[in-house]
């Protein structure tokens, strides 16, 4: 892969990450400014459910802030877009698609066959 397109992964992941961390930052911001005594019961569950959905999406985030770090990592070492199965590269589609992809098409689909079929 050039350097040029490297770059630009680079960058998107690098863009990525900021998002996340913004994110991050906003949601400690709105729940430490949030009333934490709301009388109604309705509206109380309503707080709930929404602060508990906020958080399962922050920690889906973490997960993908260290896919973006891993990304990275192998960008720097020379190893961005060589699928860790195989060894073969991953097409370049995939990973504008996907840019933290770390896995070709076949060897991914071969994984999620495999984590279907354990019931995972």
């Amino acid at each position: 892969m050039d350097s040029d397109r490297l770059v630009k992964f680079k960058e998107q992941l690098e863009a990525m990450k900021k998002d996340i961390i913004s994110d991050v930052e906003q949601t400690l911001v709105e729940m430490t400014t949030h009333p934490g005594n709301i009388p109604d019961p309705n509206d109380r569950a309503t707080f709930e459910s929404d602060r508990n959905f906020e958080l399962r999406l922050r920690s889906r985030e973490q997960k993908l802030m260290s896919k973006i770090d891993e990304a990275i990592a192998r960008i720097d070492e020379g190893t961005y877009g060589i699928c860790l199965d195989c060894g073969e590269g991953i097409t370049i589609k995939r990973l504008e698609a996907r840019p933290v992809a770390s896995f070709c098409i076949d060897c991914k689909t071969s994984q999620e066959q495999k984590e279907k079929a354990q019931g995972r």
